[in-house]
C-alpha cells in the first residue's frame, strides 16, 4: 500500500501532467528521491485536514486530500516567525513544502508547497527573489500584485508572481489551499514589503 508520500508525489505529477499552465512554468523535477525529513506540526495542519470549505472539482479532488493526507507527517514552516507579525501570521496562514529541501520528496530543480489559509485573513505584501505561481486547489481568494488589479481566484486557476515583485494574498467568506512553484532562487526566504505597516 502506497503511504502518503508516495500517492502526493504521484498527484503532485499528475497535476503537472494536466496542467498546462504548471507546465509552462517549469519541469516537473527529473529524479525525486525519498528521504528522512522530520515532521513539524502546526495547528493548522489539524484545521486543513477537516475543513470543510475547501470545495474544488472532481479533477483537483485527488490532489487536494493527498495534499490533507501528507499534512500530518509533513514540516511545516516557520517563515516570519521571528519577525513581529509571526505570531498573528501563523494563527491564520500556514506552508509545507511539497518537492524540494525540507520535504521526503528531495528535488533539486525546483520547490513547490501547499499553502492554507483561514477565511477572513489579509496576508500582507511580502517578496522573494523566486518566481512563483500559485494554482489554487480548494477554496477560493483574492490575490494582489503591486501595480496590477486584484484577482479573485477559484480551484483551477493560477496567480504568477515576478520575482521581487510584492504581492499579498486575501481570503473573505472561504479558506485557500493552493499549490505553490518556485524557480530561480530557491534559497532566499521571502521578506515583508511594509514591515513597519505591520508593528
Amino acid at each position: 500500500m502506497r503511504d502518503a508520500w508516495d500517492q502526493l508525489l504521484s498527484e503532485a505529477q499528475a497535476a503537472h501532467d494536466r496542467i498546462t499552465a504548471l507546465q509552462d512554468f517549469c519541469a516537473f523535477p527529473g529524479a525525486v528521491h525519498r528521504h528522512d525529513c522530520a515532521p513539524h506540526h502546526d495547528p493548522l495542519s489539524d484545521r486543513m485536514q477537516t475543513d470543510a470549505g475547501l470545495f474544488a472539482p472532481d479533477d483537483l479532488l485527488p490532489f487536494r486530500d493527498a495534499l490533507c493526507a501528507a499534512a500530518s507527517e509533513a514540516k511545516w514552516r516557520e517563515t516570519y516567525r521571528d519577525t513581529g507579525y509571526g505570531a498573528t501570521l501563523h494563527t491564520h496562514f500556514g506552508c509545507y513544502e511539497v518537492l524540494g529541501s525540507d520535504t521526503p520528496l528531495g528535488a533539486q530543480e525546483m520547490r513547490s508547497f501547499v499553502i492554507y489559509q483561514v477565511p477572513g485573513f489579509h496576508y500582507p505584501m511580502h517578496h522573494h527573489p523566486a518566481e512563483e505561481l500559485y494554482l489554487v486547489v480548494a477554496g477560493e481568494g483574492e490575490f494582489h500584485v503591486e501595480g496590477q488589479p486584484s484577482r479573485h481566484l477559484r480551484p483551477g486557476e493560477t496567480a504568477f508572481h515576478p520575482s521581487n515583485v510584492p504581492h499579498a494574498l486575501t481570503t473573505h467568506d472561504t479558506p485557500i489551499m493552493a499549490y505553490v512553484l518556485w524557480r530561480g532562487d530557491l534559497a532566499t526566504k521571502p521578506v515583508w514589503t511594509h514591515p513597519e505597516a505591520l508593528s
